[in-house]
């Protein structure tokens, strides 16, 4: 083809799109069954969006890494599977509906077809032939199905529990979805409300899900550290109080029983039984009990809010000294879904025990010493929860924590009181959601047989159309007919469930889905085997608890069930930094929220900022992560009319480690621009020979850096990867004509292919047809690094005098000094600076510098 002067990128970026699409160049292959043996699979995964109706640059970032790597992968001669698909269902689509009168799954289906084109438009190296969404029935009928094998194995229950209910979006959440004491979604205060819920047991799993973690080597710690945190193994003591005068007593769980003797109070949460019956005679307590269930129950909530607590009137007997009353109070940082919901109160060394006792003047007793300071009674305003020997506490005295916690259980079981325990703060998953925009639950209540599955022959049980969304609330439960069914056991009269399933169990199997999708069942176990775990997810850190936890979980059941092998969904994972901007806004008066504007309706200047459409300031806030509401994203529709995709995917690679967040900047995608543009020239150079022999320091940087792009690559280094190929380019400038020179522009635009594919092909279609193995890009290898050049045994050798450096010089390695110091000397730069006079002094620091002192 005939090659411009300048690179189209608009052009380019269209032609080659459709010329990938028309070859299938990106279908999935599987060679395990195919003649002359099996490639090695790669399996790449970026966490699938949901489609809210438009991308950002933070989905460009995203998506650009794993296709740089799904694209490596198949140049190092993989079969490669790398999908997408649409995690489709879930609130924001039924709120829409509600705000804009339309159906959530024309919405819904409408962001999918916008998104999917400017997905496309980045030239990913998609198999578009898997791509599914979670809210056609193709889908959710095969989760349907797999619900109920969880149920048939006893991993499914039904059960009456608090929850977590936002009143807003009016459904219940999961503890993870409360953020801040808020709905994840709605951002409305949670409430606590008692519901009839379905649960998946992921109790079960909690010490299976744990010991996991061990094997995850190339997961980040922290979100390995998340996951431990979140299961909550806790090891103590549980014992039962007597209650003072023989009612029945409660039992109680703690983690530090050697703290027994500085007990000053027992407390039960606001939902334990005994409040709940104490409640009953008790209008004050049912209040106090009221208003505990309206406030925030996330952990952050819990330690800063202010500990209250009602007197109940009760004691109990202390289990080490029946004669010492404790008095029975309910407080409000007490959950009953953590151990017994019930504890003993040591306020000298539990800082919300503290808090509580000075606010309710209790007593508050030293039992672990500070150093030297022994004293009963407690003066501090912080707990003490450091190391120490006990003090103030009888038999125990003198011992290390430990010891006296093994003390003190053994006590407990040799005299019938109590007994060491296990208990998680792991809770099983509640996935029953008062919401239309689901996964139907796949149940049948009927007033004679109770709760009956629906069997799978009538799966999928799909989603009526005919909804109504003029008045709050679950529309599934005042149809007029959908849930008017049949009983499948006894042909009786009954109703369907109308809850639907929590989103997030529709992204723990979605990866098993991707690899295959037969349409009789979920997915076929050999397929299965062949192609999972995934090889590489990656992904947000936002994601390290409430997704990554329970796609493990559905992994596991599905492997002791003996439906799948595996038993961790995701071999390796990362966890990409944020793409961030700054944000502009307004002031609109006290009451009233900050009014922001898009970068678009801006006019920075190094004084600070304008709205562009009346000339008057706006502040300039913090940088931060793109968002929708904040207005400070950046179209990439906008990006790609004006630089085309290489540009914009070579700036998400190249300007910050792929962890870290990258401050979005116009200087760095047109300093990624020009580079594009640079590189174009570079390739024109492809014949250009000239007179010169073989260039061994080009040749030698060329297969190192063939070799090193490869290595970063695969480690997701992006942004080293991106340094050396700036470096080889600068190389190939300054070298002369060459063929050393003219194989290193050829095969620079193999290096690029990965990251900047539609530049990549049109330079390569440039080429003459001798020097081109196939007939595009994508179905090129990798270039194969000689090993002989990728020792480096050359050194650039520093030359300073009195101290300042002054030329550079490139030697042989491991020269002896005198023959570094005679080549320093001879340079003729030197020679000039020294006018001819011997130095005073020459040190040499071998391979590295030479300091000329004259």
């Amino acid at each position: 083809m005939t090659r411009e002067t300048r690179f189209g990128a608009l052009a380019a970026d269209a032609r080659w799109q459709a010329a990938w699409e028309a070859a299938n160049s990106f279908a999935t292959t599987d060679s395990s069954d195919a003649e002359g043996g099996e490639k090695p699979k790669a399996y790449i995964l970026e966490m699938f969006p949901y489609p809210s109706g438009r991308i950002h640059m933070g989905h460009v970032r995203n998506y650009a890494m794993g296709d740089v790597l799904a694209r490596f992968k198949k140049m190092t001669g993989h079969d490669v599977l790398h999908p997408m698909g649409w995690d489709a269902f879930g609130m924001p689509a039924e709120n829409a509906a509600m705000e804009k009168g339309v159906h959530p799954g024309g919405w819904t289906r409408d962001n999918i077809a916008s998104m999917r084109g400017q997905l496309k438009r980045l030239g990913l190296s998609i198999d578009w032939s898997r791509e599914l969404a979670t809210c056609e029935p193709d889908y959710y009928g095969q989760e349907q199905a797999l619900f109920l094998d969880l149920f048939a194995a006893g991993l499914v229950t039904r059960k009456e529990s608090y929850v977590n209910w936002d009143p807003v979006d009016m459904t219940v959440l999961a503890n993870e979805q409360v953020i801040d004491g808020r709905g994840w979604r709605s951002g409305a205060l949670v409430e606590k409300k008692k519901l009839s819920q379905w649960f998946l047991k992921i109790t079960d799993f909690a010490e299976e899900l744990l010991e996991g973690l061990g094997s995850l080597d190339s997961w980040p710690d922290k979100v390995r550290l998340m996951q431990e945190n979140w299961i909550g193994k806790s090891q103590g003591l549980e014992f039962s109080f007597k209650m003072v005068g023989g009612a029945p007593g409660f039992d109680v769980f703690t983690t530090r029983p050697d703290t027994l003797y500085g007990a000053s109070f027992a407390a039960i949460s606001p939902d334990h039984p005994l409040a709940e019956r104490l409640a009953q005679d008790a209008p004050a307590l049912a209040e106090f009990i009221a208003e505990c269930r309206r406030q925030g129950t996330s952990a952050e909530q819990i330690e800063t809010g202010e500990k209250l607590g009602f007197d109940t009137g009760l004691s109990v007997e202390h289990p080490l000294d029946p004669a010492l009353h404790l008095p029975v109070w309910v407080v409000n940082y007490v959950l009953m879904d953590y151990g017994t919901g019930a504890i003993f109160g040591c306020p000298a060394h539990d800082q919300r025990d503290l808090d509580f006792a000075h606010k309710y003047e209790l007593p508050v007793h030293r039992v672990i010493a500070d150093g030297d300071e022994v004293a009963l009674h407690f003066t501090g305003k912080e707990a003490y929860t450091g190391t120490g020997k006990l003090v103030n506490s009888h038999f125990l005295d003198g011992m290390s924590i430990d010891e006296a916690k093994a003390a003190i259980v053994a006590r407990a079981e040799h005299d019938g009181w109590g007994k060491g325990t296990t208990v998680w703060r792991l809770r099983d998953w509640g996935v029953s959601r008062q919401r239309y925009w689901g996964t139907p639950i796949p149940f049948i209540h009927c007033a004679a047989c109770g709760t009956v599955p629906v069997p799978k022959s009538q799966l999928p049980v799909v989603l009526p159309e005919d909804v109504d969304f003029s008045v709050p609330g679950n529309p599934l439960a005042r149809h007029p007919t959908w849930k008017h069914v049949h009983c499948p056991s006894c042909g009786q009269d009954a109703v369907r469930e109308t809850d639907t399933l929590d989103t997030f169990v529709d992204s723990s199997w979605y990866f098993l889905r991707f690899a295959s999708s037969p349409a009789d069942r979920p997915f076929d176990p050999e397929v299965i085997r062949r192609w999972l775990p995934v090889d590489q997810y990656i992904g947000g850190i936002e994601h390290a608890i409430l997704h990554l936890l329970y796609a493990r979980f559905w992994t596991r059941a599905l492997n002791k069930m003996g439906i799948i092998d595996i038993v961790e969904p995701f071999a390796s994972l990362f966890t990409q930094g944020m793409v961030t901007h700054e944000t502009y806004s307004r002031e609109q008066g006290e009451g009233l929220p900050p009014l922001y504007f898009t970068p678009d309706e801006i006019e920075r200047s190094a004084d600070g900022a304008t709205l562009t459409a009346d000339g008057a300031p706006v502040a300039v806030g913090r940088v931060i992560k793109m968002s929708k509401s904040k207005k400070n994203v950046v179209d990439p529709d906008a990006i790609l009319d004006q630089y085309g995709a290489d540009a914009a995917r070579w700036f998400m690679l190249s300007d910050s480690p792929p962890e870290r967040d990258l401050p979005w900047s116009e200087a760095g995608i047109e300093g990624a621009w020009r580079f594009v543009q640079r590189l174009w020239r570079i390739f024109g150079d492809t014949e250009n020979i000239g007179d010169g022999g073989e260039d061994m320091a080009l040749a030698r940087k060329l297969h190192q850096t063939i070799a090193g792009v490869a290595a970063d690559i695969e480690a997701l280094g992006f942004n080293k990867a991106v340094a050396k190929i700036h470096a080889l380019a600068n190389e190939i400038e300054k070298a002369k004509p060459s063929a050393t020179r003219a194989e290193a522009c050829a095969t620079l635009i193999l290096l690029v292919a990965p990251m900047m594919p539609h530049l990549a092909e049109e330079a390569w279609a440039a080429l003459p047809a001798n020097q081109r193995m196939t007939a595009m890009i994508a179905d090129a290898a990798w270039p194969a690094a000689n090993p002989a050049l990728l020792v480096d045994d050359e050194a650039t050798i520093a030359i300073q005098v009195a101290g300042k450096l002054r030329d550079t010089m490139t030697l042989p390695k491991g020269l002896d000094k005198d023959s570094v110091e005679a080549a320093a000397l001879a340079r003729p730069r030197i020679a000039e600076l020294l006018g001819g006079a011997a130095p005073k002094k020459v040190i040499v620091v071998p391979d590295r510098l030479v300091n000329i002192v004259p």
